[in-house]
C-alpha cells in the first residue's frame, strides 16, 4: 500500500492508551501523545504487564521494578500522569475473561473517546512474527471496548463503582501494517525521543547493534520514512478500527 495517509480524526478529548509492556508506546505513538497533551487532551496509559520477563540477565522482580519506573518517567515526559499497571504476567499474557474484565474496568474508569494500542496483527511491517502478548492484548482490548458499555457483562464492575461506558468511538492501532491514517508528530518528536530515552535500563540490555542504540536517530528515521506518505512531515501512522 502506497496511498497517502488520511489525517487521523482529532475531534475528541480523552484517550486511553493500552499496551502489553512498558516501552511499547515509546517506539512511535508517544510522539503523537505529546502532540495531544499539548493540545489539552487527556491521555492515560494502561500497561498490562510490568515487563518483568524482558531482560534475560536480571531477575524478574528487579526488571519489573526498573521498567515500571522507566515507564512512569517516559509518560511524564509527554504529559501523561495517569499510568495503570494491570499486573498480568509478562511473556504469557493470555486472552480471556480476566484480561477482558481488567481492560473493561480500566475503560470504565477513564471513560475515553478513543483507544490507542500498538500493532497486534500476526506480523510486523517487516514480516517478522509479532509477540503473543501484543496479539492477545489487542484482541482483548477490542472486545473489552464493547464489554465496557454492556451493563450485563462483568456486572461485578458496577458493584465496584465502575458504571458502563459506551463512548469509545474507535481504536487507533499505532504502526499497524494496515494503517490508513496518520498524525503529524513534528511538534512531538523532541518529547517522544526523550520518552524513549527514559527506558535507558531496558535499552542497555539490548544487543549493541540494535537500531535503538541511537534513540534520536531511530525515531527520526522512522517518522521521516512514514512521512513520505503524509505531506513529508514526521508522521505516526495508525489503523482506525470502529467500535
Amino acid at each position: 500500500m502506497t496511498e497517502p495517509y488520511e489525517p487521523m480524526p482529532e475531534d475528541w478529548q480523552r484517550v486511553l492508551c493500552v499496551v502489553a509492556h512498558p516501552d511499547d508506546l515509546e517506539y512511535g505513538p508517544a510522539c503523537a501523545v505529546a502532540r495531544w497533551t499539548a493540545q489539552g487532551k487527556f491521555v492515560a496509559y494502561a500497561v498490562v504487564s510490568r515487563g518483568e520477563a524482558g531482560v534475560a540477565t536480571m531477575e524478574p522482580a528487579a526488571t519489573g521494578a526498573m521498567r515500571v519506573e522507566e515507564q512512569l518517567r517516559a509518560a511524564a515526559v509527554v504529559g501523561v500522569r495517569d499510568v495503570d499497571f494491570l499486573d498480568h504476567p509478562d511473556g504469557t499474557i493470555e486472552y480471556g475473561l480476566p484480561l477482558r474484565r481488567d481492560l473493561a474496568r480500566t475503560i470504565r474508569k477513564y471513560r475515553p473517546d478513543v483507544l490507542v494500542t500498538i500493532n497486534f496483527h500476526e506480523r510486523w511491517r517487516s514480516g517478522d512474527w509479532n509477540s503473543a502478548d501484543h496479539r492477545n492484548v489487542g484482541v482483548a482490548l477490542l472486545d473489552a471496548a464493547n464489554d465496557a458499555g454492556n451493563p450485563w457483562v462483568f456486572p461485578e464492575l458496577v458493584e465496584e463503582g465502575f458504571a458502563p461506558w459506551a463512548g469509545v468511538r474507535f481504536l487507533a492501532v499505532g504502526g499497524s501494517p494496515a494503517s490508513t491514517h496518520a498524525v503529524d508528530v513534528t511538534d512531538g518528536m523532541k518529547a517522544g525521543i526523550e520518552a524513549l530515552a527514559a527506558h535507558a535500563g531496558y535499552l542497555a540490555s539490548l544487543p549493541p547493534d540494535n537500531p535503538m542504540a541511537d534513540v534520536a536517530g531511530y525515531l527520526t528515521a522512522k517518522h521521516t520514512r512514514f512521512g513520505e506518505r503524509f505531506h513529508g512531515v514526521p508522521t505516526m501512522p495508525f489503523e482506525i478500527i470502529g467500535i
